[in-house]
């Protein structure tokens, strides 16, 4: 039988007479995955899916992204690109109908950065289980080890970062991966795949039983002896730093000096990744596998795995429709040839290293020279060095110069709060996933939490303090998202998304230490050149795009009050990361002017701080709103201003109206472009949908 599937014509051509003996053959083949043999052609698929947090830190929404249009930001559109259609990859007969679906999930091997999941998990719930549950049926195809890895949580690049923070960031991602996937992790994928000893270190201590690398990134292998020479002589290592390892198996790396202490390295197929990624491989199913056949070896007395690995978006973003060509290869045309689809810890519990390595002292995956992509001038990401990226060290040095700064201030005031600073920021992962629902504990998780790190019983004020500590740390470990100096421009979103991050941080510290700390960054980021000439260096990039991005809880109160023109908010509400009670709300209308007037309480997510506030919006049709805000100073006074305000609505007068909104808010009236611009592209549209 003859079967060909190419992504360009999107149709599966089938030789009718032979296809019940197919089906069958690849149903017998399925049944014998699992079968523990250690012979014959593995084939290990592994798409590293990950997008970087885009949240703004004051709304925890994602605002719009024009650059994604038509979609509105760029994960709605990878989303819509790649990550649905590998959760329902369809396979198209030569009439270009769907005759099977296929959940590639189940047979790639992958990883989801948590905050993708994140995402996901609040985005679409189906095509979120659908990859849990694919996930599940690779462990009951596989033994017990499913496809999923996990991935430290923020995709910072870790031999860049102090001790500390990798083991925040390793233990989040291993805790993030165990309350989805409900199992423990035994691989890790590394952001850029970036390592050093010091990273493999606190990997091995973290229980990571195994890692992803690409081959430039191993120095020397050789046997590893059944036992030692009684004179200690070993096998002669083998040099090959110029990519010549032989990725077929895995490998065994020990932490120098000691050989009590190691984690087993895969070395996945650098040809044909490069191919996938940037080649016409995933053309079609015939010739992606082909292209794997190459590797394969005559001789089938053992086993032997071939291993590749690329970004997830691959399949379907970067090269629209290849998940089909996937689907149809992992259904049809791999088995056809007898090869065994598997991930990298089956693999393992079957083939165990008999080989060990050394790997080269700093590496990634997509730096040629180590990993100065992320902090120097090194040429990666410039994009024919048309522009310079000598603003990446000056970026580096002014993140760590805060960083540090910021260690100060919570181990200074969190050592009043906690028993253990570091072991609670460890843990604060936990209060993470319960905003998310992803755990089915039904107690507070904040209460929970303090219960577990706090010194002694914290008042209520305490309470926020703890919590603003926590979360300026969160903003900190988010602030080295390795995107941040991937690409050529410090101006690009990337870029300034991190430095948000980092503002948000420094705000936090100033509300619980009283520290100013911005100035002092601000000078240091004007060491860091732009290529963009309005900007000239980073404080400009700062004080333009960054300043200006920052949401107050008056605008957040404003965007509530002009949307509860058009919609009716209930008595009990979520808007962003606060909780909103309606304590009292009054809207009335006198021709074509609607006044409005109301009074909330709102509770940060994030801080359980609670605030009071009082409104009073003036619609006077078309985008001409005129809404004040202010802190609640009592019933007496908020009933008073009430009743003027309604008062002068019934005499019609326009004026009247907004001089009496001055004399009682003060004369700062926010417009809908001046109070919503930030916080319409976020979620004007959410709010349309919700109500």
């Amino acid at each position: 039988m003859e079967v060909q599937f190419d992504v360009v014509e999107s149709t599966a051509v089938y030789n009718d007479a032979a296809s019940s003996q197919s089906l069958n053959h690849v149903s017998a083949l399925e049944q014998t995955l699992a079968c523990g043999t250690t012979r014959g052609v593995y084939v290990t698929l592994h798409g590293h899916f990950y997008q970087p947090p885009r949240e703004n830190p004051y709304l925890d929404a994602i605002e719009r992204q024009t650059s994604a249009a038509p979609f509105h930001n760029w994960n709605e559109r990878i989303y819509h690109e790649c990550y649905r259609p590998n959760a329902f990859a369809r396979i198209l007969n030569d009439a270009g109908e769907a005759i099977e679906i296929i959940n590639n999930y189940e047979y790639l091997s992958f990883n989801i950065g948590p905050t993708l999941m994140r995402w996901l998990e609040q985005y679409d719930t189906e095509v979120y289980q659908r990859i849990l549950e694919a996930d599940r049926k690779s462990c009951d195809r596989l033994n017990g080890h499913g496809n999923a890895i996990a991935q430290v949580y923020n995709h910072i690049i870790l031999p860049l970062a102090n001790r500390q923070d990798k083991v925040t960031q390793i233990r989040w991602g291993k805790a993030d991966f165990e309350a989805r996937f409900g199992r423990k992790a035994e691989g890790m994928w590394l952001a850029e795949a970036a390592v050093d000893y010091a990273t493999l270190e606190v990997l091995i201590e973290e229980g990571i039983k195994f890692i992803v690398l690409a081959p430039s990134q191993v120095e020397r292998c050789r046997p590893l002896p059944p036992e030692r020479d009684p004179e200690g002589l070993d096998y002669p290592w083998q040099e090959v730093g110029g990519g010549q390892i032989d990725p077929t198996h895995p490998y065994r790396c020990f932490l120098p000096g000691d050989e009590s202490r190691y984690i087993d390295i895969f070395v996945y197929d650098g040809p044909i990744s490069r191919d996938m990624g940037f080649g016409d491989v995933l053309h079609s199913s015939d010739c992606f596998a082909d292209r794997i056949g190459q590797a394969v070896r005559g001789d089938r007395t053992t086993s032997q795995l071939v291993a590749v690995a690329t970004d997830g978006e691959t399949f379907g973003h970067h090269k629209h429709n290849t998940e089909k060509a996937l689907a149809y290869a992992f259904r049809y045309v791999l088995p056809q040839r007898g090869w065994t689809i598997t991930n990298f810890a089956h693999y393992l519990s079957l083939h165990p290293p008999t080989w060990e390595v050394e790997i080269k002292s700093v590496t990634a995956w997509s730096c040629a020279h180590g990993v100065d992509r992320w902090q120097d001038n090194c040429g990666c990401g410039g994009e024919g060095g048309v522009w310079h990226q000598d603003w990446r060290r000056p970026l580096r040095d002014a993140l760590d110069w805060l960083r540090d700064r910021l260690v100060e201030v919570y181990l200074d005031c969190g050592d009043r709060f906690f028993q253990d600073p570091w072991a609670a920021r460890n843990d604060y992962v936990s209060v993470l996933l319960a905003q998310t629902d992803v755990t089915s504990d039904p107690s507070d998780p904040i209460d929970a939490f303090l219960a577990r790190h706090q010194r002694q019983a914290l008042s209520a004020t305490e309470q926020v303090d703890a919590l603003r500590l926590l979360e300026m740390q969160r903003h900190a470990l988010l602030m080295y998202t390795s995107c941040g100096w991937f690409f050529e421009e410090l101006s690009r979103p990337e870029g300034v998304q991190i430095l948000r991050y980092a503002a948000r941080a420094i705000a936090l510290a100033g509300e619980v230490a009283g520290v100013s700390l911005e100035p002092e960054f601000i000078e240091r980021l004007a060491l860091a050149p732009s290529n963009v000439e309005d900007f000239k260096t980073g404080d400009a990039v700062y004080r333009q795009l960054v300043l200006p991005s920052q949401v107050t809880l008056h605008q957040v109160v404003a965007h509530y009050a002009m949307s509860s023109l058009f919609h009716a908010y209930p008595a009990e509400d979520k808007i962003y990361s606060y909780q909103m009670h309606q304590r009292d709300y009054d809207k009335r209308a006198m021709g074509k002017l609607t006044l409005a007037v109301g009074h909330l309480q709102l509770i940060s997510d994030t801080t359980r701080e609670s605030t009071q506030v009082i409104f009073a919006v003036l619609h006077l049709g078309g985008w001409d709103f005129h809404c004040t805000v202010q802190s609640f100073a009592g019933r007496p006074h908020y009933t008073a201003l009430k009743q003027e305000l309604f008062e002068q609505l019934q005499q019609a007068s326009t004026p009247r109206i907004v001089l009496a909104m001055n004399q009682h808010f003060g004369d700062r009236i926010m417009g809908f472009r001046i109070c919503l611009r930030k916080i319409v592209t976020a979620c004007w549209r959410c709010c349309l949908k919700k109500h």
